[in-house]
C-alpha cells in the first residue's frame, strides 16, 4: 500500500525530497484545475502552480504547514498566490497617485469571487424548489418570517424553521460542488454524502458509514480535509444572492 500524505508530509520534514515528488504527482493535476480556473493562460496556470508546490516545500522544510491535509492546504496556497500575483500586477499601474495602494484594505480577487459564486449559484439551483422560495424572500428581499409566511401558507414558525433548514441545506450543497466540479468520479457513495457529512447533517447510520469508509480511503480522506477547510471559511459574501441571480 502506498504511503499516505500524512506519512509523505513526514517524510518530507525529515528531508526526502523524494517524498515531495511523490505528493506533487499525487496533487499537480488539482492545482492545475485550479489554477486554469484563476488565470487565463495556460502557461501563467503552470507557473503558479510551480510556485505554490515550490513555497509549500520551504513551508514544509521550516517544520510549518500541514500534517495530513495536504492538499487542502496546497489549493489554499495557490488561491493565496493567485491573489498576490493580481495585487503586483495591478501595483505595476502607472499613476502618480498611491493611495488607493496604502490604504491597507484587503484585496479582493474577482476571479476567485466568481468562482465562489458559481459553487453557491449550482448548489442554490439543486435545493428543493420550497427552499428557493424561502431563501429568496428572506435572504434576497429581506422578508421576516412574519411578512413571508402567507407567501407560503404557513406560520411566522414556520418560515423560520423552513429557513433554516434551507439555508443549511445550502451550505451542504455548496460543499458538495466543490467535488462535483473538479469532474471527480466518486468511489464511493460515501462521497457524495461528504458535504452533509463536514456539515453534521447525517444521520448516525450514515454517518458510521461515511466515517469507516474515509478510514479505509486515502482519496475521501484528501476531500474530506478540503471540505473541512471550505467549510471553515463559510459560503462567499452574498453567497445566497449570488445563488438565486
Amino acid at each position: 500500500m502506498p504511503p499516505d500524505d500524512a506519512d509523505l508530509l513526514t517524510a518530507v520534514r525529515d528531508g526526502d525530497t523524494t517524498a515531495y515528488g511523490a505528493l506533487y504527482e499525487r496533487h499537480a493535476e488539482a492545482a492545475l484545475r485550479l489554477a486554469y480556473a484563476l488565470v487565463r493562460d495556460p502557461t501563467d496556470a503552470q507557473d503558479l502552480v510551480a510556485e505554490t508546490f515550490a513555497k509549500v516545500l520551504a513551508t514544509l522544510r521550516r517544520g510549518r504547514g500541514p500534517q495530513r491535509a495536504f492538499r487542502a492546504y496546497l489549493l489554499t496556497a495557490l488561491r493565496h498566490a493567485s491573489a498576490s500575483r493580481a495585487a503586483r500586477e495591478r501595483r505595476l499601474e502607472l499613476t502618480d497617485d498611491l493611495t488607493r495602494y496604502e490604504t491597507g484594505e484587503p484585496f479582493h480577487d474577482p476571479t476567485l469571487a466568481e468562482l465562489d459564486r458559481s459553487y453557491a449559484a449550482r448548489a442554490f439551483g439543486k435545493l428543493p424548489e420550497r427552499w428557493r422560495r424561502v431563501l429568496w424572500h428572506t435572504e434576497v428581499e429581506g422578508g421576516t418570517p412574519a411578512q413571508v409566511a402567507p407567501l407560503l401558507g404557513l406560520t411566522p414558525g414556520g418560515v423560520a424553521v423552513l429557513a433554516y433548514r434551507a439555508r443549511e441545506g445550502l451550505r451542504q450543497m455548496y460543499l458538495q460542488e466543490h467535488i462535483n466540479r473538479a469532474g471527480r468520479t466518486p468511489c464511493h457513495p460515501a462521497s457524495e454524502r461528504l458535504g452533509r457529512y463536514v456539515r453534521g447533517g447525517l444521520a448516525d447510520r450514515e454517518r458510521s458509514k461515511v466515517a469507516a469508509h474515509l478510514a479505509g480511503c486515502a482519496g475521501c480522506r484528501t476531500l474530506h480535509g478540503e471540505l473541512a477547510e471550505v467549510n471553515a471559511c463559510g459560503l462567499p459574501p452574498g453567497g445566497v444572492e449570488t445563488g438565486v441571480v
